[in-house]
């Protein structure tokens, strides 16, 4: 294992270095555009749009690396995604902004793309599980870690912008300079959503309404931090509270979920997530300490929704319609997480920054609603695959890491 992690290390580093620049690129957006007057329901769309841009580059993106090459696609992407980096600092204004957002949410799905194609190719049939957790846990520990460089620099200044854009710059040497054969060819997905409903309709809605809630959350935290009047430090510790408990969770609630039925367990995490963000709302004024417990907490349950609906679609499908349907998955994710931080935007002006807290549960409650009514409608079945970690925000390349989805003839094509 540890040779196969060595020869990926290149790569590794190069999404890692990556994503610590993107962490802090949305967080400081997110207090930026407070400390200049957005208003939530402007901010709200301006975030909303880096998650427009994730879903059209996943249509965008394959045909563009298929003409020019992995190397250059990559190399042109880091450097867009560099300057437009920079560029926030320059033009501090929304409809800049948002344009920039979608040209960095897109150019970010190409990134994904080349580096997951690369770590795809090299990976061995047998060690693809173990690969897939580690880069999980590269990019959930790397986006944590990207939240304290909103502490280098006032935030009003370049500092923390051009600290930003070194890290996306550097992420381009590794990965160019990697010595790692060419990549597979990455195909565009196709979006077969009556099916998809039809044969794990919870799936389905599981994988919207994490996208509903995370987008939200990556689009509207930072603000919620800066308006309640979180420091920068706060802020970050908020953000990467969050993260972490995501990160620490999956695995036991997943274990969990393998032992039981799926469903009771995504209803359970949903209700559990619901009174997180209601404990954080009832008691971040009163005791402002336990905002980071309560944001750990909920973290924990709702970064894991996407993830154990990957597995409970999963359990209702046969091996060759796996992989089509997680990136079906991945999609009503992205489409989630678009609606998200602008709905979430608008409550926020109506009613205050802690409506964010009551948009949480809501959402959640919902999800846990229906979990409990497919639960009367449908018999409960074996857990087919192993629970497997799954981070929503990331490219359908990945997916064929997944040891869930191998199709037939994969060890052919390796």
């Amino acid at each position: 294992m540890l040779t196969v992690i060595a020869s990926l290390f290149s790569l590794l580093l190069g999404i890692g270095l990556l994503l610590i620049g993107m962490g802090s690129l949305g967080t400081l957006l997110g207090v930026r555009a407070g400390i200049e007057q957005f208003g939530p329901s402007l901010t709200g769309v301006v975030m909303a749009a880096y998650f427009l841009g994730f879903v059209v580059g996943n249509f965008v993106c394959p045909p563009l690396i298929r003409r020019v090459g992995h190397v250059r696609a990559f190399a042109a992407m880091a450097a867009i995604v560099t300057a437009v980096a920079l560029s926030h600092a320059l033009i501090v204004y929304p409809v800049t902004w948002f344009a920039l957002r979608v040209i960095n949410g897109a150019c970010m799905m190409g990134l994904y793309m080349v580096v997951e194609s690369w770590l795809n190719a090299i990976t061995p049939n047998e060690r693809r599980g173990q690969v897939f957790a580690v880069y999980m846990a590269t990019t959930l520990l790397a986006m944590a870690a990207g939240q304290y460089l909103i502490l280098v620099g006032e935030i009003t200044s370049l500092t923390p912008f051009a600290l930003t854009a070194v890290f996306l710059a550097l992420a381009l040497v590794p990965v160019v300079l990697t010595r790692i054969s060419q990549p597979v060819v990455v195909e565009t997905p196709r979006l077969a959503l009556r099916t998809l409903f039809a044969l794990a309709p919870l799936g389905a809605a599981g994988a919207l309404f994490a996208g509903l809630a995370t987008g939200a959350f990556w689009g509207m935290g930072p603000l919620f931090a800066h308006r309640i009047g979180l420091a920068p430090a706060g802020v970050a510790l908020f953000m990467s509270a969050a993260i972490l408990g995501g990160a620490l969770l999956q695995w036991p609630i997943g274990r969990l979920s393998d032992n039981s039925d799926r469903r009771r367990v995504l209803a359970v995490v949903s209700l559990g997530a619901v009174v997180a963000a209601l404990a954080t709302y009832g008691l971040v004024l009163a005791i402002p300490g336990v905002l980071y417990v309560s944001t750990f907490i909920y973290g924990g349950f709702a970064f894991t929704i996407y993830s154990l609906s990957v597995a409970h679609t999963n359990d209702h499908l046969s091996k060759d319609q796996v992989l089509e349907a997680t990136r079906s998955l991945l999609l009503l994710h992205g489409v989630g997480a678009v609606i998200g931080p602008a709905l979430a935007g608008v409550l926020m002006t109506l009613l205050g920054p802690g409506s964010l807290l009551v948009y949480f549960a809501v959402v959640q409650a919902l999800l846990g609603l229906y979990a409990l009514l497919r639960m009367r409608v449908r018999l409960p079945i074996i857990p087919a695959e192993p629970f497997k970690p799954m981070a929503g925000d990331t490219s359908q390349v990945v997916l064929e890491m997944d040891p869930r989805a191998e199709e037939p003839g994969m060890e052919e094509v390796r």
